[in-house]
């Protein structure tokens, strides 16, 4: 029994070398591996495209947020500001004490209003 096993082995083989080794199978093997490989490379352009497009986005938020903290820093106090910001200030002066009744009306009873 162990020897037919080898022989259908031995077949089955030679079989299957056959089959690999017929013209027909080479070439067409040849085109299935030339297909797989162009498919590989339009996958991979296509993540770098989507990569790239996502770090364009994603540069262009950052430099909106520079732009935005740059104009909200041109309000900072700083040292030259200072003096005319205490003056500011002074001259306009605002109570923030208040109260909110129940039915959403502003109570204003200080010294200030």
């Amino acid at each position: 029994m162990f020897r037919k096993d080898i022989e259908i082995l031995a077949v089955s083989k030679e079989r299957q070398q056959s089959w690999n080794t017929s013209p027909g199978r080479s070439s067409w093997g040849e085109e299935r591996l030339r297909k797989q490989e162009e498919e590989e490379k339009r996958k991979k352009l296509e993540i770098a495209e989507k990569q790239a497009r996502k770090m364009e986005a994603f540069l262009e938020e950052k430099e909106k947020e520079v732009l935005q903290l740059q104009e909200e820093a041109k309000t900072f106090i700083t040292l030259e500001n200072l003096e005319a910001r205490i003056e500011e200030c002074l001259d306009n002066p605002r109570n923030y004490n208040f109260a909110i009744d129940k039915d959403g009306r502003v109570v204003r009873r200080t010294v200030l209003s």
